[in-house]
């Protein structure tokens, strides 16, 4: 599919960098842990709405449009579900040992709640991904018709689910955890990811961060990552954008 047939809704969900003065100072306020959070929950968001969007207009035989489309759901399912346990095994806990006595009665009460709605997310992620294998192989209307209600259903439940994160546990994090902890914590994650699906995603989230959540992303990675996305990730990055949407990355 070429950028002149794709359809005006989908060239409209192509973001565009952060510049208003909104998102500069909100990310000047953020601490290194909140505005890592801030901008993976903003490329997830984006990605899950224009993978519906995407999978809405193709030709529901077209078993190779159908193949990057899914293919594109099932990374970003996986970033979620892996992220999700990284906040659950290391995250809360970090945060959790950090806070005043007063504030853990609390914080218990808003963990439970973001543990009942993480649960539920990753049940609807892996009935996405059945129902991206199905259109996959069978290549036709019924069976792409589930996968874009889906996957629409997955973007919803994100939308809250990130909204709630963001409001009632983003600023315990800002106040309560140290930088020193974040970096035990980044540094203890662990990923499944492929090197090129690292790459991808990390384009995808600085694609429409700020020049300050740009810099403090790739300030974060180590060298060899930084100098694998110079070298070549960023050119793959962009080859594999232009084929899913027709349309080059935002600069």
């Amino acid at each position: 599919m070429t950028a002149a047939v794709l359809p005006r809704s989908v060239r409209a969900a192509i973001p565009a960098p952060r510049t208003s003065s909104e998102f500069v100072e909100r990310a000047v306020q953020d601490t290194a842990s909140v505005a890592y959070q801030r901008v993976l929950h903003r490329m997830v968001r984006r990605e899950f709405r224009l993978v519906a969007e995407l999978a809405s207009w193709a030709a529901p035989e077209d078993a190779a449009r159908a193949g990057e489309i899914t293919r594109q759901a099932d990374l970003i399912g996986r970033v979620v579900l892996q992220h999700h346990a990284t906040e659950r095994d290391l995250l809360w806990p970090a945060l959790f040992a950090g806070l005043p006595a007063v504030e853990q009665d609390a914080a218990r009460e808003v963990l439970a709640d973001w543990t009942s709605r993480a649960a539920l997310l990753d049940h609807q992620l892996r009935d996405l991904s059945t129902a991206a294998r199905q259109w996959a192989v069978a290549a036709t209307p019924p069976a792409r018709d589930p996968f874009v209600r889906a996957v629409t259903r997955v973007a919803d439940s994100e939308e809250a689910h990130t909204a709630a994160e963001e409001a009632q546990l983003f600023p315990l994090l800002n106040h309560h955890l140290p930088a020193a902890r974040w970096t035990s914590v980044s540094r203890a994650a662990r990923t499944r990811l492929s090197g090129r699906e690292q790459m991808l995603v990390l384009g995808l989230t600085l694609e429409d961060a700020c020049a300050l959540d740009r810099a403090r992303l790739l300030a974060g990675l180590p060298r060899d990552a930084r100098t694998a996305w110079r070298m070549f990730g960023h050119r793959n990055f962009c080859a594999t954008v232009v084929r899913l949407r027709g349309a080059p990355p935002a600069r």
